[in-house]
């Protein structure tokens, strides 16, 4: 996946999952940037995305909390697709992948709305765990307008386009920037 030198804030939401939750954005400078993709491997990355859709029911941060965006695990079992795509990178870790490798990234998706999915970055290429789809499919592959990703250096995004990314994801009726 093609990325911009240029530096990018992460959304005003993820920066509030940060500071509630430091750990799960730290990032370990000694795991590796790309996983080395094996046959266990894919599985694991399979099941746990055929595992957490299944078992988290969509819903919006309005109708779950009440506010327009909001990042969080959802251990009530239903959260919208940054919280889908939290608890993916929340197992797989869990696995023993390294969190380094997957980065959360928003994208504007096929119907020009403001989404959040998870880049598993491998030896083989990189990865799109979705909500939307069972399927983990190349990032190239997917119906998807890549705006920004978390670094694999520290806590600053890097832009994946030079379009204006959204501020908030899957937000009722969310739409791309200018």
């Amino acid at each position: 996946m093609p990325v911009s030198a240029d530096k990018v804030q992460p959304s005003p939401a993820w920066t509030k999952f940060c500071e509630r939750l430091p750990q799960e954005c730290s990032i370990d400078l000694t795991e590796p940037e790309t996983l080395s993709l094996t046959p266990e491997t894919w599985g694991v990355i399979v099941e746990v995305n055929e595992r957490v859709n299944a078992m988290i029911r969509a819903v919006t941060d309005w109708d779950h909390w009440g506010v327009e965006d909001r990042w969080d695990y959802p251990d009530d079992g239903a959260g919208d697709c940054e919280d889908i795509q939290l608890q993916k990178r929340r197992l797989l870790t869990a696995f023993g992948l390294p969190r380094r490798a997957m980065r959360m990234t928003v994208v504007l998706d096929d119907l020009h709305a403001a989404h959040a999915v998870p880049i598993v970055r491998t030896d083989s290429g990189d990865f799109i765990l979705d909500n939307k789809t069972n399927a983990v499919l190349p990032w190239s592959d997917t119906p998807y307008d890549y705006h920004k990703r978390e670094g694999a250096e520290g806590l600053v995004w890097v832009a994946l386009s030079h379009k204006r990314a959204p501020v908030v994801t899957a937000a009722k009726g969310a739409t791309s920037l200018p």
